[in-house]
């Protein structure tokens, strides 16, 4: 995984990942492991939330796992005392379930992440806290780039519940002195992502379908546009903010310099995998209710503040992801059936 330089070791530092065998957790599990700092890992799998022990096989043996859940306040107490990093990535991501069961992702995204952060609080305030957010608390963009002034409009009850936890870390911050940042992050992708499952965004699907050798469906026009954030260069922006801390701001957009069509994206999918050529289709109503829009990051601040800054570009990110997904096509197809069923 390409690095910029300048940065403090991990070495030697112990770290907590919640969140940790999920798609972003994971990749940063690794990385962590791979600088030589203590990691324990945090998982309770949580259906439909991306969790995948296997992520994790290329460390194990070499980190701590606990399946329990980040409300279980008896093994939290455990695990936060002696942390000097926590990345916090627990959570549920899907906008759709989100809407078909709202009750559900204020559960996990709200109420677990509540007293979880009180624990942190109470046990252990001096670790910084990294939140792994989204950039669709924003909703549909007023202006583009996007900046963090921007204005916070969510379209979906997900959005809602990330932006209510964000508040929760810019609490702990402001009146406990809890080193707390908040990073929104675009649309991410790459390697260990949850290809296998519904309801997580459209670059799942598209690489899924690619991968089943598929032509892959565009909703809309194709035109609406994006920025695409490779999964090592969203963990470079959580190493950074990590060690910066308390220095940081409370918030940073993490994205990619520019914006690319989803119907580009879908070509040059296609055309690496080899498969047929993307087709376009009508929005399903479901979805176009929290379509956005075109969306692109301004994501100056953080470059500023710690030097991050996306080194990976599109064609090579995609390549690198198919690559690690080929050969999982049994897998994906099983896992298609019962989408689809």
């Amino acid at each position: 995984m390409m690095r910029p330089t300048g940065r403090i070791s991990y070495q030697g530092k112990r770290v907590l990942v919640t969140g940790g065998m999920g798609f972003i957790g994971s990749n940063l599990s690794i990385a962590l492991v791979e600088e030589g700092a203590q990691v324990t890992v945090v998982d309770s799998q949580v259906p439909g939330c991306g969790a995948n022990p296997a992520n994790l096989a290329p460390v194990r043996g070499r980190l701590q796992i606990s399946t329990a859940d980040i409300r279980d306040a008896r093994e939290m107490r455990r695990l936060i005392p002696e942390q000097e990093i926590i990345f916090n990535l627990a959570g549920e991501i899907s906008h759709l379930n989100s809407i078909r069961d709202p009750q559900r992702d204020l559960a996990i995204n709200c109420g677990a992440q509540l007293q979880f952060l009180d624990l942190c609080r109470t046990l252990n305030p001096s670790a910084a806290i990294v939140y792994a957010s989204s950039r669709q608390v924003y909703g549909r963009p007023q202006y583009l780039p996007v900046d963090e002034q921007h204005p916070v409009h969510p379209v979906d009850f997900n959005g809602v519940h990330k932006f209510a936890t964000e508040q929760y870390h810019f609490l702990l911050r402001r009146q406990f002195q809890v080193p707390a940042i908040c990073l929104r992050l675009g649309n991410t992708y790459g390697p260990r992502q949850a290809i296998h499952q519904d309801c997580r965004g459209f670059i799942d699907t598209f690489l899924r379908t690619a991968l089943l050798g598929k032509p892959i469906v565009v909703f809309g026009d194709g035109t609406q546009v994006r920025d695409m954030l490779y999964v090592g260069d969203a963990v470079e922006a959580f190493l950074r903010a990590g060690l910066a801390g308390g220095r940081a701001e409370p918030v940073y957009n993490v994205g990619s310099w520019e914006p690319v069509a989803l119907w580009e994206i879908a070509q040059m999918l296609a055309r690496l995998a080899g498969g047929p050529q993307p087709t376009l289709a009508p929005f399903p109503s479901d979805r176009l209710a929290i379509d956005i829009g075109d969306f692109h990051t301004d994501a100056r601040k953080i470059h500023n503040d710690l030097g991050w800054f996306p080194r990976i570009g599109l064609a090579e990110g995609l390549k690198t992801t198919l690559q690690f997904f080929q050969g999982q096509e049994a897998k994906i197809l099983d896992a298609s059936r019962v989408i689809l069923s």
